[in-house]
């Protein structure tokens, strides 16, 4: 249920509205906008009858939500949802790039890259150091170490870093260094992880699983929603299907259908997606034109002795000339980069 309260509703009314909603045994949850506040009524509604809310001072209107995901929908928010991020809005009408190899492999090599895509628009520096791999023999990231380097690329650009969370157990260490905590496509559905990432309070990309339906995706933002972060970023990465030409499949339809949908922020990670990095930059643009918020892009020195996905990262170089041809793109939809 969505309590929607008037514009000149005092902090004593809020108080009083979200007192009787937890008189009832339901969670609430409250979202203030530039114009109003909104407060969710969480878990079985019927509860509420015990109560007019109507009648209550300073109520404007009471609505039921009818979709699963509450906390994420667009009926609970009909502003979309802005994270800044030390000055970075993420959600806002400027695109943001966030940009790096897909493994800290190195201390020159991350910093090097780095400060590559931070001079050509980049911002947020992304690095991954606990990898997920489909093979046990394959790199599987440096761990803490990785971390700390991350941490020495962000002193040096004063870039934003973003890293994958992997097990619950890391998710302590992850918060000292990390600035996003990015869930991958294998973890969607990991609910223990996606309720950990919720009480830590910072702000989380989440990846769209491999063969994970809307519904499923934005379910899986409610279990981090409902435990009170609503930071969160949608990425759409690709999903299996049966074509075989590319790693996966982009839907880039999945950006206007969540942007009905929801109101948290929308990336597109087109190096995932296809696998290959001459197609990366006609997917960037593509993204941007249907309406994604941000992207992410890998991005690597020496693509061709990359310990982890060398194939799809981009050279520095590209990466720049990428960035100039994303502004063209940008500035005919009515955003920025």
């Amino acid at each position: 249920m969505i309590i929607v309260l008037k514009r000149d509703a005092t902090q004593e009314v809020i108080d009083h509205v979200v007192e009787k909603i937890k008189s009832t045994g339901l969670a609430v949850h409250i979202s203030k906008g530039k114009e109003r506040t909104i407060i969710g009524a969480i878990g079985d509604e019927t509860l509420l009858s015990q109560i007019s809310l109507e009648a209550l001072p300073g109520v404007e209107n009471v609505m039921p939500i009818l979709k699963p995901y509450k906390l994420v929908s667009r009926e609970f928010s009909k502003e979309g949802t802005v994270i800044d991020l030390q000055g970075v809005c993420i959600g806002d009408t400027a695109i943001q790039v966030i940009a790096g190899p897909c493994s800290v492999e190195s201390k020159d090599s991350l910093i090097d890259c780095a400060k590559k895509v931070q001079a050509a628009g980049a911002s947020i520096l992304r690095g991954g150091a606990f990898k997920p791999r489909t093979s046990p023999y394959d790199f599987q990231g440096l761990g803490v170490e990785g971390l700390k380097l991350l941490a020495e690329a962000k002193k040096a650009t004063g870039l934003p870093i973003i890293s994958e969370l992997m097990d619950p157990r890391d998710t302590e260490v992850i918060c000292e260094y990390v600035d996003i905590i990015q869930i991958g496509a294998r973890n969607m559905q990991n609910f223990r992880l996606l309720t950990e990432v919720g009480k830590a309070k910072k702000p989380v990309l989440l990846k769209r699983g491999l063969s994970a339906t809307i519904k499923e995706f934005l379910m899986s933002a409610e279990y981090i929603a409902a435990q009170g972060n609503g930071n969160i970023i949608l990425c759409e990465r690709g999903i299996r299907t049966f074509e075989t030409a590319t790693r996966n499949t982009l839907d880039l339809s999945a950006v206007p259908v969540l942007k009905e949908e929801t109101h948290l922020p929308i990336f597109i990670d087109p190096s995932h997606a296809v696998g290959r990095w001459n197609l990366v930059a006609p997917l960037a643009k593509a993204a941007i034109a249907v309406g994604a918020d941000g992207l992410m892009i890998e991005v690597h020195p020496d693509p061709e002795n990359a310990l982890c996905d060398g194939a799809q990262s981009l050279k520095p170089s590209k990466f720049a000339i990428l960035m100039e041809e994303m502004k063209k793109v940008a500035i005919s939809v009515g955003r920025t980069l």
